[in-house]
């Protein structure tokens, strides 16, 4: 088995050096590259450096020094070929199967890179002739001036089945086509059903010609647009061992040095508006290469900024395709790392709008930015009516399938809560009652006093909260919290189906609160969590104490002598009582917002809303009381 110069250097290029170390080493991003503690030799500060641009790690401390694969023969303690052979499992490259005449083969190959190097000089050339004529006046009209011609490669590939192949006839035939800029029909199967020699011909013919370069500025792969009519408008090299087109993005070489200085990353569709962005003051802008974005492009971006600006076409397809991004991306979702959408006017691609209203138009939609989760609510909300109580229902769904993607716990927790937060606000908002014009706010000492039915003058009442009080404040909430939380811990089963409301609850009492949060990420993070689980989640100090005290036989049962095993049983149980707890709360708010409406205005309605809410909230402490009543003997 041989491995040549080349095939190992596509694979140190493929593989990102940050994230691979990431994975036995904690890393920080500082600037243009990572940092860490060295897995060489003991340190407290880090002075171990990691730079995915250049491929290597180096340690100030203690010299380390070396690429992915000595990373993995170093620190992994792999042979030579272990180490490969896994690198090239996570890159998806096949590892050269054994062959005697493979090192004759490498010594008389110049390599792909330098097939490409040459392919690109031939387009160039072409471009500059009496053929490019077309391709530099279509440039013309597009406005695209020579300096960026000239920064972005812009070549022509002339009408013809075989002018490159016989312009690159030096490096063979099989090697033109290895790297995708020849196409070998030899082995189809023609309308007669028989088997005959085909001549190999080129790929690109009669089409405006893009470069398509890895980060580090070599040449990988083609994007051809064509001149005239035909299809398709634009065609791209096939995957080769250079190119995979999953992993590569438009401009990144560019781009990624440009984004250091302005802190961003902007995904457009296609090559013309990186382009024409570039031109523009904007040379932070990628694109995909004619598939939507992928996962591996995804983390790629993150390698440069935290939350890369998505900036697609104004039209249904450009949204359809900021939509589909959106989901590609909630399993990879980690805390700091996300996606903004900026969002086209309708119709409109960015050149389009750079040359109606100028870079600063431009710079405005970018400013106004959504985050991902305003861009996920947007969508939901308007993908389908919500008129009944079905539709309504719908959509809480939805929004559960958009949260259940999400890997990460912290994560997932947080756009659970923010999703019911609005959706609370949507469909459960208490109106307020308008205040009737001719109301009176006379009284004695000027104040807002107000006569009864009787005609009796009346102080004030005092004024409603804003905000909803901690659960956990009085004896018998905290009681029954503990009582929760004691059945979670033993049936801990029943915590998924209960998490939205228990990640709601503002709890006053801290080591309460911490074992509520706790609970709700072990559900996030697991499908089942074990009472042991649990426990081993919550070993440490008070908190692990009083969990392990809330197992105790004797303790915090939700009713008296309710001690039981049947699972039916205990899900109503905890069903009832987790009901109980969150009502408290809300019963406050509404017979706050009852008492300010009877303030306000002093009418029998309101007053009769106000008594309504008081017996309700009666009804609930009555409740509550049952619920925590201690067992016998206790």
């Amino acid at each position: 088995m041989t491995l040549t110069p080349q095939w190992l250097d596509e694979l140190r290029a493929r593989t990102t050096l940050s994230t691979l170390i990431g994975k036995s080493v904690k890393v920080q991003k500082a600037g243009r590259e990572y940092k860490a503690c060295c897995p060489f030799h003991n340190e407290k500060t880090p002075s171990f450096t990691i730079n995915d641009e250049k491929g290597f790690y180096h340690c100030f401390g203690c010299g380390a020094h070396g690429d992915a694969i000595r990373w993995m023969t170093d620190q992994r303690g792999l042979p030579f070929m272990e180490a490969v052979k896994e690198l090239a499992a996570s890159a998806g490259m096949e590892v050269p199967a054994a062959d005697p005449r493979a090192a004759k083969r490498a010594e008389q190959a110049r390599g792909l890179h330098d097939v490409m190097a040459a392919a690109q000089d031939f387009f160039v050339a072409q471009m500059a002739g009496i053929e490019g004529a077309e391709a530099r006046a279509y440039l013309q009209k597009r406005g695209i001036g020579a300096a960026t011609a000239l920064a972005f490669g812009f070549g022509y590939s002339p009408d013809g089945r075989g002018r490159l192949k016989s312009a690159l006839k030096d490096y063979g035939e099989p090697m033109l086509v290895e790297a995708g800029l020849l196409i070998d029909p030899d082995g189809a199967e023609p309308d007669d059903g028989k088997t005959r020699k085909r001549e190999t011909y080129d790929r690109f013919r009669g089409r405006l010609m893009l470069p398509i370069r890895d980060i580090r500025g070599r040449t990988i792969a083609f994007g051809g647009r064509i001149l005239g009519a035909g299809e398709p408008k634009y065609l791209n090299s096939p995957d080769t061992p250079l190119f995979d087109k999953g992993r590569t993005l438009y401009n990144i070489d560019r781009a990624s040095p440009a984004s250091r200085q302005t802190g961003r990353v902007i995904v457009v569709e296609g090559y013309m508006d990186v382009i024409a962005l570039a031109q523009a003051g904007f040379g932070e802008a990628v694109a995909p290469l004619g598939t939507a974005l992928t996962e591996h492009q995804i983390e790629r971006l993150w390698k440069m900024v935290d939350v890369p600006i998505l900036c697609f076409d104004g039209d249904a397809a450009g949204q359809k395709a900021a939509i589909r991004a959106a989901t590609r991306a909630l399993p990879l979702l980690h805390p700091g790392r996300s996606l903004n959408f900026a969002v086209l006017p309708a119709g409109q691609d960015p050149d389009d709008l750079i040359r109606a209203s100028g870079a600063a138009a431009m710079e405005a939609v970018l400013d106004a930015a959504q985050p991902l989760i305003e861009r996920l609510w947007h969508h939901e909300l308007t993908v389908a009516p919500l008129d009944t109580p079905e539709q309504k229902a719908a959509l809480k769904q939805r929004l559960r399938a958009v949260t259940d993607a999400i890997q990460h716990p912290d994560v997932r927790m947080h756009y659970a809560h923010e999703f019911r937060e609005r959706y609370d606000a949507l469909f459960f908002a208490r109106r307020e009652s308008p205040s009737p014009p001719g109301q009176r706010r006379g009284g004695p000492d000027g104040g807002r006093w107000q006569r009864d039915r009787r005609g009796n003058w009346k102080p004030p009442l005092p004024p409603a909260g804003t905000e909803v009080r901690a659960i956990g404040v009085t004896g018998l909430e905290q009681r029954l919290l503990r009582a929760i939380l004691a059945s979670l811990i033993r049936h801990p089963e029943q915590i998924r189906p209960h998490r939205e409301m228990l990640a709601a609850l503002r709890i006053a009492d801290p080591t309460l609160a911490r074992i509520t949060n706790a609970m709700v990420r072990a559900s996030f993070s697991k499908e089942t969590v074990e009472t042991d689980t649990l426990l081993t989640i919550l070993e440490q100090g008070e908190v692990y104490n009083m969990a392990k005290g809330m197992l105790r036989a004797d303790t915090f049962t939700l009713t008296p002598k309710r001690m039981t095993a049947d699972p039916d049983r205990v899900a109503r149980d905890l069903e009832e009582a987790i009901r109980v707890m969150v009502q408290g709360p809300e019963l406050e708010i509404a017979l706050a917002e009852a008492t300010r409406r009877f303030e306000i205005e002093f009418s029998e309605a309101n007053f009769a809303e106000q008594q309504r809410i008081r017996a309700l909230k009666a009804d609930h402490d009555h409740r509550l009381a049952e619920l925590t009543q201690p067992q016998d003997g206790i």
